[in-house]
């Protein structure tokens, strides 16, 4: 399973050649603290790569949450927005925001690895 990364601190992992699950990085959540609240994108609505797709509160401070690519999302993870502590607790797993089916598989590929991610925060510090 492949694992990307925006400058905006979201990951997304494919889960087959066109479905992906989206949500933040341990970074940004290590910078937001204590999350609260979540706000999640609508199953079944189209999302250009860059706009906002959802909200996330803490005791610190609000975030948008960026689409990474163009897609579809086609679920929301409905614990996180019972639990929004999921996104500090287990961030890359049980802490997900949504899937989404990908539009155009050609804006996956220049999204930064793990080790271009982690150049990417230590240089942005």
């Amino acid at each position: 399973m492949t694992v990307k990364y925006t400058p905006d601190h979201e990951w997304i992992q494919l889960e087959d050649h066109e479905a992906a699950v989206v949500g933040i990085t341990l970074h940004a959540q290590d910078a937001l603290g204590d999350v609260v609240f979540v706000e999640l994108p609508e199953v079944g609505r189209t999302y250009a790569k860059g706009e906002v797709a959802g909200v996330v509160e803490s005791v610190k401070a609000a975030a948008d949450v960026y689409m990474p690519l163009d897609g579809e999302v086609t679920e929301v993870n409905e614990a996180l927005r019972a639990d929004p502590s999921l996104a500090n607790s287990d961030p890359l797993g049980n802490g997900w925001f949504f899937k989404v089916l990908i539009k155009d598989m050609g804006q996956f590929d220049p999204l930064m690895d793990e080790p271009a991610y982690q150049k990417f925060v230590k240089d942005n510090a």
